[in-house]
């Protein structure tokens, strides 16, 4: 119904912040990470999306239209409502989320409040199609590279939270690395990579 509401930031909350446009002031849910980019007295501008549910709208903003279409394929998960999507983006960017997926790292999302293993998995599971680079059809007789690189990047995270990283710093150098032909080639590339950061 709205692609974006733009005027004067009249509040920012701690969940929400309040937009005034055309002499409505419009209450809109957000992640911290978009609170971040809104200041009081200015003009910020915040992609939205209107959730109706049991008769209860809430309109919920973004500040780019990348963290608006992660929300909208995370609120498409089971058991995954806005206010559990919002709080993942608080704490993940769209870009730390396609990591997990491709690492299929659920502990990536134990920081987010909120979301347990079982619901972490469950994301990992239903969004995988997020992952460009999966096959489109695995052959039985032979393992496609593009499936063997997602096992590799499975066992480097499971190596490297071992070592004591957590889940998301993890996924983040795993998935960074573009090009490895052993998985301890992923695994060294992916530490001095975390090393440098």
């Amino acid at each position: 119904m709205y692609a974006y509401i733009k005027g004067y930031v009249e509040d920012v909350a701690l969940d929400h912040a309040v937009i005034e446009a055309a002499g409505v002031g419009y209450e809109i849910y957000c992640s911290s990470m978009t609170l971040k980019t809104l200041l009081v007295g200015s003009t910020g501008k915040l992609y939205t999306y209107l959730h109706l549910a049991d008769g209860v709208q809430a309109l919920y903003g973004f500040s780019n239209l990348e963290e608006k279409e992660m929300f909208r394929k995370l609120i498409g998960v089971t058991r995954v409502g806005p206010k559990l999507a919002i709080a993942t983006l608080s704490v993940m960017t769209p870009q730390d989320i396609r990591a997990a997926i491709m690492t299929d790292n659920p502990s990536a999302f134990d920081r987010v409040s909120g979301m347990g293993r079982k619901t972490a998995q469950r994301v990992i599971l239903e969004l995988a199609g997020l992952v460009k680079d999966e096959p489109s059809a695995v052959k039985s007789t032979e393992a496609s590279p593009a499936a063997e690189l997602n096992n590799m990047r499975t066992e480097a995270v499971a190596a490297l939270t071992s070592l004591g990283y957590d889940g998301l710093s993890a996924s983040r150098a795993v998935a960074a690395v573009q090009d490895a032909g052993s998985i301890e080639d992923l695994i060294t590339k992916a530490l001095r990579s975390m090393a440098k950061g």
